[in-house]
């Protein structure tokens, strides 16, 4: 048969299943006839069949019936899925009607209600249940279960199942939370949500340990619960508080988030019963002590929880005040969650405050004053008015009814037995005494009516007021509304204070190194800006700087902020919303620094080229000049805010400087210098676009203008006005040394003049006009500072203007030269290194032409040609006659040009430094010795060589008596260091000391060097032995607990172990060279704040040699023991031992003394052969050489040996001592 077979079809390997069923070439096989599904079952018993009587070769004859089943295989279960929600709904439909009838005894079967049950819940198993494209699937699955629960006694078995899939399926726990909601709404089965939740709730902690995923099952479900069928949830809510003591974290989190959706959709509002109200303080009181709780998560989602309590307005009036002061705490928590959701809640409080849209504690005080003194008023008013107490006959009864009982008894009992035969000898009349007491005894009763016993009694003052009832009526009222103002008022005021003690706080967190606080810190405040809270612009003005920050995502953050402050403007109309814009960012540049100016630049209000930007600048235009009344402060914001717009000023440059330095210059003279200072601005920015540089000619009017100006207010302006404004004839004019001899000229002949008046009038004796002495010093002073600040940005124009054109003119030369000739491509490789070697070297001609002119040129040459050179004598003379020159201003001025003019070269430098550093050590003011560390700064970076040698000089100053002269001086340093050019060394000590200074800016800017110099490698790890010796230094007598402070701030930059190992050996071998109990305790507490590891405890105990001898000192004693009670704390057990043995040793020796105290672990330690007395030479046959000290427990012989500060005598003299111990 196989044959003829063969011979009739032919076969071949199809590329793809699809291929078996296409048509084919003549003879060539294809499945010929797909089964279909319902009579796949007889095809597949005819083929089993075929298989045993055949063998394999009844596939040739049924191959269709293999292909139809293993396509089947596959197209079946896509024809399930498209199924399976049919099926549920039909089965769902039959479990609706009454099926009752079905069986005999009209009973549903246990069996089948668990035979559709089973495959739900096998179904609901499935790990793609919960998706989005299952969600038919799922419904439906929810609904037939609903069924079941609802009308066939399914309600425990669903609930006991729930549970179970909770157990071991954690990703179904948004699907049973939504399935119980179902069945408890739509079905009205609430009962299941209380089985479900007495299960949860009876769960122990040892269960919840043992199950793992299954408890953030119940914690995700209890959760969606929540949001779902809150209600619902609140007659079972209290099994689950027990878990709130519990271990579990995130079981916790889910009660307290069930508590809050409680408190948000059904405990809120004033319509609350008093049983309602209950219920919400205690649930209230439960979120508050988790507020503490020991677990960071917990805490920082029940603040989380508060957000959105706080957001749905559902939180108490009266709890407002205590709930702000609980997350203002918060803001000092370790976690950075917590901190984050506490400055959401916070934020949330502001935006929902029931007070007032503006907070001000300052506001609030005079209308709390006011209110109370009427209140006052009115209480004394009531007092006067107050009507006389009226008192009931059955209240005064009740009053006299004691003490009238014990006088009736002790008249009316008989005390002896004459008393007893008077009273039987009275019995006769005694029926007529009970009538009479029976009478008054109705009368008492408090049901007679009294009205006849009242008609004598006489009037009351109540009676005689009647009439003046409603007039009190209504001042009762007012009193009692009085009283709600006032109280309104004064939680307003308290709410204001602790918005303001969060502003403190969070302000502070804007320069932390997290990322997500910095940025949930700049939307705080926004949100305190928006509210008019007190000093919240003070928060929004630290922040300015961020845009500078590195993080792409602070930038943004802080860039959204001032936008939305200041560029969303109010207003009917463009010309209106532009006012508004202007008038907000007016009082942002109001005594704006120029590094803020510079961060608003970086923000571009002015950009996009809108209709409202062109109507914006129009306004500042306008204010600045003149055309609409404005304030003085107004226009100089006004110029600034121009200056972000550089096209709109440099096409106007001639009406900027008509207004600001023109005629009324002298009028406004701040005016001009941010007219100034904007326009040195601009032109920066142009000078750093590539290209020739912008310059105008000598006769432009903003020079003639400028120059004008300098000269004849020169006495009057600034340093900072002089400044900028010289700084700007450098940065325009065109040959601007020219220009500026040109003006030094001008001002030294009105000096001159002025000299000469003051001459003529003291011949006149005409002294009482003018004060020549001092007008002369201050006139000096003011052109010695321009001399200054000409040499200063006289060399800075050769160094940067001119060296940066000479580059462009080369390079243009040196393109142009390329382009002209045009090299072989064999020697393109000798070319380029020639022309980069050419580059070079032209580089350093530029450069050394640069050095020459300042050397040779500046300072050299004819007086009246250069008249720079001119005053240098006059400087020097100046400064070192303290004596003579004693007038403040002219000494302050004549120390910073000498400063300034030592920049110009090197040899002006050597021959002045040992000057300027005299005026820096010997001057009384403290303004001269901030500006010559200065000067000093900025020589060091211009002359590192010829500084190097009087760096302690600068470091002296960190010690100076005046804080502005000690801020300058880390200031100043701390940029020196940083910046690599001052090498650190040990003089750094001296910074460490600001770390306590009383100046608390003084001691931020301390920390803050050290956190950069933490940044360098290993840099604070090399100063610490070198800090520590010097602070610990008996000269100094530093107090013990300034020490410990400064010590416990530097320790903590040290972080690596191997660091950690390497000090504890340098500070150990540090007590040997120790002469004073003092430096050893500081030692010792050194060694405590250490993160002290196994590690270190190793070399701890090698060292022993080095600090045993001092144990018996209190103060090395404690500090060396803490670090053995930080060691045991989660220490491995051999750890333990070890470190338990060392703390007997500390204990033995502080006790008894190191002479007295056996180591028999040092015995232990000892190398093979020292341990017997005979392997030892003996003394007499053995030369001094041959008496070593023991060798130590790590061989050290051959490695580097540390060397430390100790001198070399003393080590051998400790070599001897130890020598004549072992001898005896």
């Amino acid at each position: 048969l196989l044959p003829q077979i063969m011979m009739s079809w032919d076969f071949f390997v199809p590329v793809c299943v699809g291929d078996l069923v296409k048509t084919g070439g003549i003879n060539q096989y294809v499945v010929q006839d797909v089964v279909s599904p319902k009579q796949l079952p007889s095809h597949l018993n005819s083929f089993k069949a075929a298989l045993r009587s055949q063998g394999p070769l009844c596939i040739l004859e049924h191959f269709d019936t293999g292909y139809t089943k293993g396509k089947a295989a596959g197209e079946g279960l896509l024809q399930w899925d498209s199924e399976r929600e049919t099926v549920l709904q039909a089965l769902t439909q039959l479990l609706q009607l009454d099926i009752r009838s079905l069986w005999s005894l009209s009973l549903v079967e246990e069996e089948f209600i668990s035979c559709v049950t089973c495959c739900c819940y096998k179904l609901l198993e499935n790990p793609t249940i919960s998706h989005v494209k299952n969600k038919p699937t799922r419904d439906a699955i929810i609904h037939l279960l609903g069924v079941q629960v609802k009308k066939y006694n399914h309600l425990l078995g669903a609930s006991v199942k729930v549970i179970q899939l909770l157990q071991h399926f954690e990703q179904l726990s948004s699907v049973c939370a939504q399935a119980v909601s179902v069945w408890s709404t739509e079905y009205g089965v609430k009962a299941i949500v209380g089985e479900v939740m007495r299960e949860i709730g009876q769960k122990s902690s040892e269960e919840l340990a043992r199950e793992g995923s299954g408890v953030k099952a119940f914690s995700s479900f209890l959760s969606e619960l929540g949001t779902l069928v809150p209600d619902t949830m609140i007659p079972n809510i209290s099994v689950l508080l027990t878990h709130l003591e519990g271990e579990s974290p995130s079981l916790r989190v889910a009660v307290c988030e069930v508590l809050g959706e409680v408190l948000v959709r059904v405990l809120s509002g004033d319509g609350l019963d008093e049983s309602g109200r209950a219920d919400r303080d205690r649930f209230m009181d439960t979120l508050q002590e988790h507020l503490h709780d020991t677990h960071s998560y917990v805490r920082a989602r029940v603040l989380q929880v508060y957000t959105r309590i706080v957001n749905s307005k559902a939180l108490p009036l009266n709890r407002y005040s205590e709930v702000m002061g609980l997350a203002v705490g918060r803001l000092m928590d370790k976690s950075i969650n917590v901190v984050k959701s506490a400055i959401q809640l916070l934020a949330a409080f502001i935006a929902h405050n029931p007070y007032s849209c503006k907070l001000s504690s300052a506001d609030l005080k005079k209308p709390l004053e006011k209110e109370m003194d009427k209140l006052r008023e009115l209480r004394e008013r009531l007092q006067e008015n107050a009507p006389v107490a009226v008192i009931k006959a059955s209240e005064l009864w009740a009053a006299m009814e004691p003490e009238l009982l014990l006088t009736v008894r002790a008249e009316l009992e008989p005390t002896s037995e004459g008393e007893q035969q008077e009273r039987e000898e009275d019995e006769v009349g005694e029926e007529d005494d009970r009538a009479t007491a029976v009478q008054i005894a109705q009368f008492l009763r408090p049901d007679q009516d009294t009205s006849e016993i009242r008609e004598d009694l006489p009037s009351t003052p109540q009676k005689e007021r009647a009439g003046d009832g409603g007039k009190e009526g209504v001042e009762e009222s007012e009193l009692k509304k009085q009283e709600m103002l006032l109280q309104y008022l004064k939680d307003t005021e308290s709410f204001a204070l602790q918005v303001e003690r969060a502003i403190a706080v969070i302000n502070t967190m804007l320069y932390w190194k997290t990322t997500s606080v910095v940025q949930e810190a700049v939307q705080f405040c926004v949100t305190v800006c928006e509210f008019s809270v007190a000093n919240s612009l003070t928060g929004v003005r630290k922040m300015l700087p961020l845009v500078w920050s590195t993080d792409a995502a602070i930038k943004d953050a802080v860039v959204q902020a001032y936008r939305r402050l200041y560029l969303n403007p109010q207003g009917d109309n463009t010309r209106a919303k532009a006012q508004t814009l202007v008038d907000s960012l007016s009082e942002l540049m109001v005594d704006a620094s120029l590094g803020t100016i510079q961060c608003l630049e970086e923000i571009e209000f002015f950009g996009g080229g809108s209709s409202l930007q062109s109507t914006v600048v129009q306004v500042l235009w306008e204010r600045f000049t003149g055309k609409r009344e404005t304030s003085s402060l107004h226009r100089r914001a006004a110029v600034l805010l121009l200056g972000m717009a550089r096209e709109v000023v440099l096409s106007n440059l001639d009406t900027l400087c008509s207004v600001a330095l023109g005629e009324k210059l002298t009028e406004d003279f701040l005016l001009a210098r941010d007219s100034v200072i904007t326009i040195c601005n601009i032109t920066d920015h142009v000078r750093q676009c590539k290209g020739a540089p912008f310059r105008l000619p000598q006769d432009n009017q903003l020079f003639t203008c400028l120059t004008q100006a300098i000269a004849e207010g020169v006495y009057t302006l600034s340093l900072e006005w002089k400044n900028v404004a010289v700084r700007l004839l450098y940065f325009l004019s065109e040959s601007p040394d020219q220009l500026c001899s040109r003006l030094l000229q001008r001002c030294s002949r009105l000096l001159l003049d002025q000299i000469a008046e003051g001459g003529e009038m003291l011949a006149n004796k005409d002294v009482s006009q003018l004060p020549v002495p001092a007008v002369s010093c201050v006139s000096l002073a003011q052109l010695l500072s321009l001399c200054g600040c000409v040499a200063f940005w006289q060399v800075s124009h050769l160094e940067r203007s001119v060296s940066t054109e000479l580059r462009r003119r080369r390079g243009e030369t040196e393109e142009r030269e390329e382009k002209a000739k045009v090299p072989s491509p064999a020697n393109d490789s000798s070319v380029e290194e020639e022309l980069g070697l050419m580059g070079a070297s032209a580089e350093d001609t530029e450069a050394e032409l640069i050095r020459k002119i300042c050397e040779t040129e500046l300072l050299a040459g004819k007086k009246e040609e250069n008249l720079l050179c001119s005053f240098l004598p006059l400087l020097v003379r100046v400064c070192s006659s303290p004596g003579r020159y004693c007038h403040p201003q002219l000494t302050t001025a004549a120390c910073l040009a000498l400063s300034q003019y030592m920049m110009i070269s090197p040899s002006v430098c050597e021959e002045h430094i040992r000057l300027l550093f005299t005026v820096l050590e010997r001057s009384s003011l403290p303004v001269v010795r901030a500006n010559a560390i200065i000067g000093l700064g900025d020589l060091t970076v211009r002359f590192p060589n010829i500084l190097e040698p009087w760096t302690q000089n600068l470091y002296t100053r960190l010690s100076d008596e005046n804080p502005a002269v000690r801020q300058t001086a880390v200031t100043v340093l701390t940029q020196l260091v940083l910046k690599d050019v001052l090498k650190v060394k040990g003089q750094v000590s001296e910074v460490a000391v600001l770390l306590i200074d009383p100046q608390t800016h003084i001691a931020s800017l301390a920390l803050n060097f050290f956190n950069e110099l933490a940044s360098k490698d290993n840099a604070i790890y090399n100063l610490l032995p070198d800090i520590i010796s010097r602070l610990s230094d008996p000269e100094r007598a530093m107090n013990e607990e300034d020490f410990h402070t400064i010590m416990k701030q530097l320790f903590s930059y040290i972080t690596k172990e191997r660091q950690t190992e390497s000090l504890v050996e340098k500070l150990c071998q540090r007590f040997r060279t120790a002469k004073t109990e003092r430096q050893w305790c500081d030692l010792a507490v050194s060694l405590s704040l250490l993160s002290m590891c196994e590690r270190g405890l190793k070399r701890l105990q090698e060292c022993w040699e080095c600090y045993s001898d001092k144990l018996t000192e209190t103060g090395v004693y404690q500090p060396l023991l803490s670090i053995t009670a930080k060691l045991r704390r989660g220490a491995k057990p051999q750890l333990k031992v070890q470190v338990e043995e060392f703390e007997k040793r500390l204990t033995a020796v502080h006790t008894r003394g190191l002479e007295n105290v056996e180591s028999p672990e040092m015995e232990t330690k000892r190398p093979e052969g020292a341990g017997s007395s005979q392997a030892r030479p003996s003394v007499s046959s053995c030369h001094d050489d041959s008496f070593v000290t023991p060798k130590p427990t790590r061989k050290s012989s051959k490695k580097a040996v540390i060397t430390f500060s100790s001198d070399e005598e003393e080590e051998e003299e400790g070599i001897c001592t130890v020598r004549k111990c072992n001898l005896f």
